[in-house]
């Protein structure tokens, strides 16, 4: 098996420079946490840390979160400072953006693209995105803090804990305009599973844009392909298509033009999907919010706690008896949004479902023909019409979905599972290296080199062993 690793991972190699696969092959040498804290090195930018070389040049929500999940166990000062980088970016209206952005000069065209300024609620002098990301902040902030003494932690509590507050009551407030406790996104790239197939689909029913169609019709997506800052690292196999793409480009432009103010978008909004995978951090996000806030004695608002316990009792509004599978749903019409993902499985995380519902996602993951492959777990089932092991979000095996998936087994009682797949995952990254993400089923490394927090929670995942 490791000799076939390392054949798949040499011809995937073949695009790195000689100088790049000079280093990669110099660090398998090292133990696993070493070579891990050499990648975080590498991509610390002072305050915050970037996902990957090149392709990555600006910080973004999640990554960071995952990645002070990491750094919490060699620094936990750098940790701090990681999530403090993120809620600088925190607008007056409570959300926190996917990306603040590097404001070298290099960078300005991806700044105008996004142009946060037109907003009256994004901060003065730091240039960001205009929606958000998974919401692992209070997961993060929860986790150094179990790093801290106890003063130093309700210190460290006290300062984060009103960013999170103010995030969460936004979301409440503008993304569940009905009070129904399930939040709705506005954009594919809020999941951080850009092209999940509940998206994708949703994507292709809509009637794409006049010139999306033109550009289809005359093939110029080839010529726009090559000039894709992506193509030119990863291979075009591995990465959304060039039409896709263009159409995500579209749908952001349309947020734009309406000052990212959610309820103007949502009068005419290309998508409003209640996304499964992100209800289920958020929910987990609350009980981390309860948790410290109940450390330090801190009281959350009447209106905010009641959304939150709302919020445990809707995730059940997101299941399907008849193909017992919880899905996402689009916010309009309420249709259950019925293509196979790895969000099915997030519910673990959310930590609020029955034992019966537990045990059936349990055995999803123990099954060949869906979730039990070779390098467990597939972004999408292996019995899937739409599986891929090379594309992005549409087959391959990312560590921080496994990540989530780990924590819940754990506190759902299944300690055997939790190990097995934390095991798994970590000959995985032994034999393929730091890579974004891998194939499933041979563990062929995929997407960017060197990538952040596969190397932040592989830390963490010997720390748990």
């Amino acid at each position: 098996m490791s000799e076939n690793l390392d054949s798949d991972r040499l011809e995937a190699e073949e695009v790195l420079s000689e100088a790049q696969l000079k280093e990669v092959e110099s660090d398998v040498t090292l133990p696993l946490d070493e070579q891990a804290k050499q990648i975080l090195g590498a991509n610390d930018r002072g305050d915050y840390t970037i996902p990957a070389e090149n392709l990555y040049p600006h910080q973004w929500l999640w990554d960071s979160c995952f990645v002070a999940i990491g750094l919490r166990h060699i620094d936990v000062d750098r940790a701090q400072t990681e999530l403090l980088s993120l809620v600088k970016g925190q607008w007056s209206n409570g959300m926190i953006p996917n990306m603040i952005f590097n404001p070298a000069p290099e960078y300005r065209r991806d700044r105008d693209f996004w142009r946060s300024w037109v907003s009256p609620y994004s901060p003065d002098g730091i240039a960001t995105s205009g929606i958000t990301q998974p919401p692992m902040l209070a997961e993060a902030v929860w986790q150094v803090g179990q790093k801290l003494n106890l003063p130093e932690r309700r210190s460290w509590y006290k300062l984060m804990l009103p960013h999170i507050v103010a995030y969460h009551q936004w979301l409440y407030r503008e993304r569940d305009p009905h009070g129904e406790g399930l939040v709705l996104l506005l954009h594919p790239w809020e999941t951080g599973l850009d092209n999940s197939p509940p998206w994708t689909t949703v994507l292709h029913e809509h009637s794409m844009p006049t010139w999306i169609r033109f550009v289809r019709w005359a093939h110029l997506d080839t010529i726009i392909g090559f000039f894709r800052r992506d193509r030119h690292y990863i291979p075009p196999e591995q990465r959304i298509s060039t039409l896709e793409t263009l159409s995500f480009f579209d749908a952001q432009r349309r947020l734009r033009r309406k000052a990212y103010d959610s309820l103007r978008i949502l009068d005419h909004g290309l998508f409003s999907i209640e996304d499964l995978t992100y209800n289920c951090i958020l929910i987990r996000a609350n009980t981390r919010l309860q948790e410290m806030a109940k450390t330090i004695r801190f009281e959350l608002p009447d209106e905010l706690t009641e959304r939150m316990e709302k919020a445990e009792q809707a995730l059940m509004q997101l299941y399907d008896p008849y193909s017992r599978t919880f899905w996402s749903r689009d916010f309009i019409t309420h249709r259950l949004l019925k293509q196979s993902s790895i969000a099915a499985l997030m519910p673990l995380y959310a930590g609020v479902i029955s034992k019966e519902h537990a045990a059936h996602l349990v055995r999803q993951l123990e099954n060949d023909h869906t979730f039990g492959s070779a390098f467990p777990v597939p972004s999408v089932p292996l019995d899937s019409p739409l599986f891929n092991p090379d594309l992005y979000w549409q087959g391959p095996t990312w560590v921080n979905t496994n990540w989530l998936i780990i924590d819940g087994l754990r506190r759902a009682g299944y300690k055997d599972h939790a190990d097995a797949l934390a095991a798994t995952t970590l000959d995985m990254v032994r034999h393929s290296g730091f890579s974004e993400y891998f194939d499933p089923v041979t563990g062929e490394p995929l997407g960017a080199r060197n990538f952040s927090w596969t190397a932040a929670l592989v830390l963490d995942l010997l720390k748990q062993k």
